[in-house]
């Protein structure tokens, strides 16, 4: 009797699971657009249409030595990005606990802003929603078993704003036409093999240590704090990635690959470890 119960019941749950599963994925996937909208409408006019090597005058040596490297004069200025990146997320601070990703990223060069939408496999069959953003001043982060069931959903235009922005600005390997003076990035000297990048977007203000390896290219940034979020307040802690694997992409040379880190009291704790599998261009028209 026990086995004709299981029998019946068994089915009846996993098709339960999976109108879960579908539902869920809809309702994301529909708030999803939404917000793609909003980045999309935030946009700005963004001049000049090319870049022009007469731009590098007075920036520090290694900054110059970095467009040269990853740019050629007549290179046209990126307006947006959309992005394809598989990898591994570090759900733990104490102990290794890297879980697979899949994510796409839609980046907007002027209004600064991208939208991260990810798919981080914590069990079998059991996928976390999770969605990074900044637009139009303000930051996002939202997580959810199955799309439905939420762990985490932040929103605001004030330390967490600052902490997406600053993310976006350490992204800027990744469309490097962003991160010249005229497409609003401040370039201070430090040394020889580095130097501080500040953006602002508003009221809000950014800025990381950029360091180039031998090459020209941007191989580490660091912030001396960034907003960590810890439950629902955000912990001031010390932020790093690299970039490596450059290769040609529309003319440019990219990172395909990268890992960022938390600083911890007792050493660097990575969260993130991906590769870029697409990058489609929109430039400037």
């Amino acid at each position: 009797m026990q086995l004709r119960i299981i029998f019946l019941v068994l089915p009846i749950l996993c098709v339960a699971v999976v109108i879960v599963m579908i539902y869920g994925e809809l309702l994301w996937k529909s708030r999803t657009r939404a917000m793609l909208a909003r980045l999309d409408a935030a946009r700005l006019s963004i001049e000049p249409k090319v870049f022009d090597l007469r731009e590098m005058a007075g920036l520090p040596a290694p900054v110059q030595r970095y467009f040269r490297a990853v740019l050629a004069d007549g290179q046209r200025i990126v307006a947006g990005v959309a992005v394809e990146q598989t990898g591994e997320f570090n759900q733990s601070e104490t102990t290794p606990a890297w879980k697979p990703f899949t994510a796409m990223q839609r980046v907007v060069t002027r209004r600064p802003g991208y939208f991260w939408d990810a798919r981080i496999r914590m069990l079998p069959g059991v996928p976390m929603h999770v969605r990074d953003a900044y637009v139009a001043g303000e930051g996002l982060l939202q997580a959810a078993v199955f799309g439905l069931f939420s762990v985490a959903n932040l929103r605001d235009s004030g330390e967490l704003a600052k902490g997406e922005l600053m993310r976006y600005l350490a992204e800027m390997a990744w469309y490097p036409t962003a991160l010249l003076p005229s497409q609003g990035v401040r370039w201070d000297a430090v040394d020889d093999q580095s130097a501080r990048a500040a953006l602002n977007d508003g009221a809000i203000s950014v800025s990381l240590l950029f360091h180039f390896n031998a090459a020209g290219l941007i191989d580490s940034f660091r912030a001396d704090a960034r907003g960590r979020t810890a439950g629902a307040k955000a912990v001031a802690l010390p932020w790093q990635g690299r970039f490596w694997n450059y290769a040609a992409r529309n003319g440019m040379q990219v990172p395909l690959e990268g890992e960022v880190a938390w600083i911890h009291p007792d050493g660097a704790k990575p969260y993130w470890r991906g590769q870029i599998t697409k990058l489609e261009y929109e430039f400037v028209k």
